[in-house]
This record gives structure tokens, C-alpha cells and sequence, in this order.
């Protein structure tokens, strides 16, 4: 088994020499590259099983770091189990046209703003057109695919259920009733608004002037947009727990990479159009750094938003005022609390079944210490 940060270790170096990075693409890479190694820091830290004292590397705690943010997952996931309704869930994914994945990857925060938006409007709509209910859903922003391929789509987790208009009375209805039609229809409406305003507003100043973004709009808005509709196989619970492999890293996890030698990099994927069969991918070690980079998010913009009666604002009265409607006077009992067991690397060794950190022996020696290269005269996708 290989790791992300041996990957970047070996390549990125050569790769900020022959193109460009943004700045959040580079931060991301040297970070990952010195993440758990003497470069990074150590901290004491007392053994949970044996009581001895080690030393323990720091995390990065990029947001784009595999290795980073697991126990920030769990507490994630924690949240969403005790959120959930009696009710049955739906796994909505609304998919953008790879027409316009150009204008995501000049003007990322932009058009991945207008998507999101476009996204949760779109349920919030039609719940109240179609179905005369005040709807809520939870949307996650995914840019990549198994293979690491650039397919912008957000995945919204909605309730089969809602207030009813005056907010009285709660009103549930069956998976089948959210129509799949009209929810592609007014997303593909919503985009088309929300990206022609970001261009009026100068958000899409990136783009090459010889790209026109009412060209582009024009060619894709005749089309269907895919929009898939299902129950989560296994239930809501399974669902988060697939979207919180993803919520505090991107693209590609540790367990997927199968090796790193001769500068090329095999990882697994998973087949979804033929049975999910797992399968197995090689890719030269530059192109590998060149995918995952494409995935790297904006710095601050926030990847997991909450749409109707689930938003931040109201979210915990909603909840609350929800399960009273529906007959549940208190929320259905959490999971056991996730808790980080710090393990020595010799109480580890003998304890291989246990969740354990163990402090890295890597030393790495500073590689990403350039200026930045200025960008292009022309702008182009990174």
C-alpha cells in the first residue's frame, strides 16, 4: 500500500516546475507532503493502554489531506445521525453538463456557489410546486469521479417529508412522489440564472474572452440534465456515512492507492455501471498530482450547506418541531461517541484491531520552499 503524501513527495516538486498552481493547490500539496513528519512538529502524548510517554507528529489539517480530520468526520457524523427523522430519506444528485465544467475549473468559488444554490433551490421549489410542502435537504458538493475524472454534481439528502404551508401540520409522502422531471427542470433553470448573474456581477472575469458563457448556456440548456432520485441503499445512516468519507478530504482516500513505483500510481475504483465491480487504474505519477489538483476546493468556500427547514438558521427548532408533528417526542438515541484511542507504536503493534494513531518515523526534507510562479498572462484551467 502506497499514501497520497508518497505520491506527492515524489512528484510535485517536478510538477510546480512545469505548471502553473494556484495558491490553495500548492498550500494543499505541502501540506500533504509534510503531514505526521518531523517537519510538521510533534507534541507529547500519553499511551491510553500503557501509560507511557511518546511523541506524536502534528497533522496538517488541510482539508484536502487524507490522513487528516478523522476524528472532525466522526463528530460530523455524529450531528447527522442525531438529526435524523422517522421518516423515510431520499439520495438526490443533481449532475452539471460537462460543457460546463470549463467555467468551474477558471472560476471555481463562483459556479460551485451557483451549483449549490441552484441545487437546493431546485428541491426547495419543487416540494413547494409539486408537492405543497415545505421541504429541507443537506447538500455535499463532489467534483471528482472513482477514476478522479472532473464531473461537477452535488448530493442532497432529503427528508420524505415536510411542513405543510402554514407550518402546522407535518406532511410525509413516498419516495416516487419528488418528481425526477421537474427537479432537472428547474435546476437547469436556476444554474442557467445563477451563472448568467455571476457573469453580469464580473465573478467570471477568468475566462478567456474567447470563450462566451451565453454560448455555452445555449448549447446545454435544450438538453434533459441527469438528475438521480433514489431511497439510499441501506438506508439515510449508510448515506452519511458514504458523503462523510468525503466531507473533510477530496478526490481520493489512503485505502484506494495500491502502490507507487516507477513513478506511476495504481489505485482502485469502483465500477458503478458494471455491478460495482472493483477495478484497477495506473496513471503516470504527474497526471495523478494533475487530477487530484483539480479537486483541491477554494480556500474557505464551504463544500456541505443546508437548504428549507434543515438551514443552519432554525435548523435545531425545525428539527425539534418535526418530530413532534410526527409523533417522536425526542430525538432517537445517538450512536456511541467515536473516541480516538492514542496507542504507543508498541501497544499498537499488539493491538492491530483498534482506531490508533502512531507517530510517523519519515523525515522529510524541505522540497517546496518556491516562490510561487506568477500566473499566465492568459488565464487558464489549473
Amino acid at each position: 500500500m502506497a499514501s497520497l503524501a508518497e505520491v506527492v513527495r515524489g512528484e510535485f516538486a517536478q510538477y510546480v516546475q512545469s505548471r502553473f498552481t494556484t495558491r490553495d493547490q500548492w498550500k494543499a500539496m505541502h501540506d500533504i507532503a509534510h503531514c505526521r513528519t518531523e517537519t510538521m512538529g510533534s507534541v507529547a502524548i500519553t499511551c491510553d493502554q500503557c501509560g507511557a510517554e511518546y511523541r506524536l507528529y502534528r497533522s496538517c489539517r488541510n482539508r484536502s489531506c487524507p490522513s487528516c480530520e478523522n476524528e472532525a468526520r466522526h463528530a460530523w457524523l455524529e450531528a447527522r445521525f442525531a438529526e435524523i427523522l422517522p421518516v423515510e430519506y431520499l439520495h438526490v444528485v443533481f449532475n452539471v453538463p460537462a460543457e460546463l465544467n470549463v467555467l468551474a475549473q477558471y472560476c471555481g468559488e463562483s459556479v460551485y456557489d451557483a451549483v449549490m444554490r441552484a441545487a437546493g433551490q431546485a428541491v426547495i421549489d419543487v416540494g413547494r410546486s409539486k408537492l405543497g410542502i415545505q421541504l429541507g435537504c443537506q447538500s455535499h458538493l463532489q467534483t471528482w469521479t472513482q477514476r478522479m475524472a472532473y464531473h461537477v454534481h452535488v448530493h442532497c439528502v432529503v427528508p420524505c417529508g415536510g411542513f405543510s404551508m402554514d407550518g402546522n401540520r407535518w406532511i410525509s409522502f413516498e419516495p416516487g412522489d419528488l418528481p425526477v422531471e421537474a427537479l432537472s427542470k428547474r435546476f437547469r433553470s436556476v444554474l442557467h440564472r445563477n451563472i448568467l448573474a455571476a457573469a453580469r456581477d464580473g465573478e467570471l472575469e477568468r475566462l478567456p474572452k474567447t470563450l462566451s458563457v451565453a454560448n455555452l448556456l445555449a448549447r446545454v440548456k435544450p438538453r434533459p440534465w441527469r438528475v438521480y432520485s433514489k431511497p439510499p441503499f441501506g438506508g439515510v445512516g449508510r448515506l452519511f456515512e458514504y458523503l462523510g468519507r468525503y466531507t473533510h478530504r477530496v478526490a481520493i482516500t489512503n485505502d484506494r492507492i495500491d502502490s507507487y513505483e516507477n513513478r506511476r500510481v495504481t489505485f482502485r475504483w469502483r465500477d458503478y455501471g458494471n455491478g460495482n465491480a472493483e477495478k484497477t487504474f495506473t496513471l503516470g505519477g504527474q497526471e495523478f498530482v494533475r487530477l487530484f489538483l483539480m479537486h483541491v476546493p477554494p480556500r474557505g468556500f464551504v463544500r456541505i450547506r443546508s437548504y428549507g427547514f434543515l438551514a443552519n438558521r432554525n435548523r435545531k427548532q425545525n428539527l425539534e418541531r418535526a418530530r413532534h408533528l410526527i409523533g417522536e417526542a425526542a430525538p432517537s438515541q445517538p450512536r456511541e461517541p467515536f473516541q480516538p484511542r492514542r496507542l504507543c507504536p508498541a501497544c499498537a503493534q499488539r493491538d492491530e484491531n483498534s482506531l490508533h494513531v502512531v507517530p510517523s518515523r519519515l523525515s522529510v526534507t524541505p522540497q517546496f520552499d518556491l516562490s510561487l510562479r506568477p500566473p499566465p498572462s492568459e488565464p487558464f484551467a489549473a
